[in-house]
């Protein structure tokens, strides 16, 4: 192993947002987490809710005004707009297989017939 090209792999306590701590090895020097196997619904059996960053306060907050009922949204207006309409493209076909010629086919065979 070279020296003094890798970071310094030291013991590090990790601790939860419940509270619990457990140590283990890393390069950085201090590790918080919001969840941990102690207080995961996974591993504990019971569900319970996370709030982080206020987001459940806020949603709260920004509802509260409308009592628990739907709120009617505006209809949508049409922009105006100076362009051109432009006509729809043609659909590509997305495809490998070989492609049938029949209109090239058909022109073909009145111009044989007006020949002879």
């Amino acid at each position: 192993m070279k020296e003094k090209i890798h970071p310094k792999y030291d013991v590090v306590t990790v601790t939860c947002a419940c509270g619990a701590s457990f140590e283990t090895r890393s390069t950085m020097k201090s590790v918080k987490l919001d969840i941990c196997s102690a207080c995961h619904p996974f591993f504990t059996g019971k569900q319970k809710m996370l709030d982080t960053e206020g987001r459940v306060e806020k949603f709260n907050k920004k509802f509260a005004s409308t009592k628990g009922q739907m709120v009617a949204r505006k209809p949508k207006t049409e922009v105006k707009s100076k362009a051109k309409a432009v006509a729809p493209k043609a659909k590509k076909v997305l495809s490998t297989a070989p492609v049938k010629k029949v209109a090239a086919k058909k022109a073909e065979k009145p111009a044989k017939k007006e020949a002879k």
